[in-house]
């Protein structure tokens, strides 16, 4: 597949929205049970700080096939300004082939320019597809949030992974 990766501008949100809205719906892979709504999501985006970023992916049609978020860990606490946190979220068709990576290569390249020395994701504790997805690219598990989501009164837990950068 011949996709381009860029970053994503407030442009993109629309994208993005119908992007996660797919993936809230299949209520399996993500915590997250529905999408911000589209000012929502264009005023997050607008929020970012300078270190915080969306890259997407594109098809050669220019079709979004998915997103990556990397942002700070906490905003809150400058002891953790060295700490960032990932997402990576894909249409059904785009899983598997190589788009994945693809994204996290320029976020992990994005992350060393940023000054982040650490990342720290979430995955979904049945979701092992995409514990075996960010292991691979070198993340290793570090917790667990037991009975940490509840998405239609299915309960699962949340595994913690992290990723030293330098």
């Amino acid at each position: 597949m011949n996709i381009t990766i860029r970053r994503a501008t407030e442009d993109d949100a629309a994208a993005i929205r119908a992007i996660l809205g797919v993936i809230a719906a299949e209520r399996i892979y993500s915590a997250i049970d529905q999408p911000f709504s589209l000012e929502q999501q264009r005023e997050y985006m607008r929020s970012l700080s300078t270190r915080e970023a969306f890259f997407i992916a594109e098809d050669e049609a220019g079709r979004v096939l998915g997103y990556q978020s990397l942002d700070r860990w906490s905003a809150l606490f400058g002891s953790m300004s060295h700490v960032a946190q990932l997402g990576t979220f894909l249409l059904p068709e785009a899983r598997g082939s190589g788009v994945g990576h693809a994204l996290a290569e320029r976020s992990l390249v994005f992350a060393r320019e940023a000054g982040y020395e650490k990342i720290v994701i979430q995955v979904r504790g049945s979701n092992g597809r995409a514990q075996s997805f960010y292991r691979a690219l070198g993340f290793s598990e570090c917790g667990r949030l037991s009975r940490q989501v509840r998405i239609g009164g299915v309960v699962d837990d949340e595994v913690l992974m992290e990723y030293f950068v330098t």
